[in-house]
Order: C-alpha cells, then structure tokens, then sequence
C-alpha cells in the first residue's frame, strides 16, 4: 500500500458522485402546477372580490341617486353572480389542465 491514492478509484468515485448529485437534485418542471389548497383560496378570492366590487359599485349608487337599498341589493347579487361564473371557469380550467398535463388553452385561441 502507498501512500498515494490511485487516480483511476478517484476518478470512478467523483463521477459517482456527480450522478448522486443529479438524482437528487429538483426537477425543473415546464408549468406550475398548484396545490389544491391554493386553487381554493384562488376560487373563494374570486367569489369574495365580486361581492365586493358589486357592493361597492351598489352601494356608491345607492348615496350618489339616494335610493339606498336598491342598487346595493341588485348589485350586490351581479357581483355574485360574476364571482360564480368566473370560479366555474377557474374550475374548468384546472380540470382540463388536470387531463391534458398541461396549461389548459382557451376555446378561442
């Protein structure tokens, strides 16, 4: 035995190393993909951000026409109704991205 170490042992030994390393390393991915909590949260800001503009636009009507309830009311239920629509489509979204295994594509491109 010497006191030097062979090349040929080293050599196989750092390359060994370098593909540990590799198998280890993250794997970049193309497209994001989200957790289910995420899209949650996603779907029930769409749904409280219509309330709230609908309000919001409802209730600035309301104090500039002085006729408190009604246009509070009407669109309150519009703002529903688009914070509805736009988690159905939100939906729609993640499940075609969930068949395809890929970013979902609007009809109209």
């Amino acid at each position: 035995m010497s006191g030097e170490p062979d090349p040929g042992r080293l050599k196989a030994l750092e390359e060994r190393i370098a593909a540990a390393r590799k198998d280890r390393a993250p794997k970049p991915r193309g497209d994001e993909h989200y957790s289910a909590a995420s899209q949650g949260w996603r779907m029930v800001i769409e749904l409280v951000s219509g309330l709230a503009i609908g309000f919001g636009i409802g209730y600035g009507l309301d104090v500039l026409l002085g006729t408190l309830p009604l246009f509070l009311v009407l669109f309150t239920l519009l703002g529903f109704v688009a914070g509805v629509k736009t988690m159905l489509r939100t939906a729609r979204e993640i499940q075609n991205e969930n068949q395809a295994g890929g970013p979902a594509r609007d009809e109209g491109e």
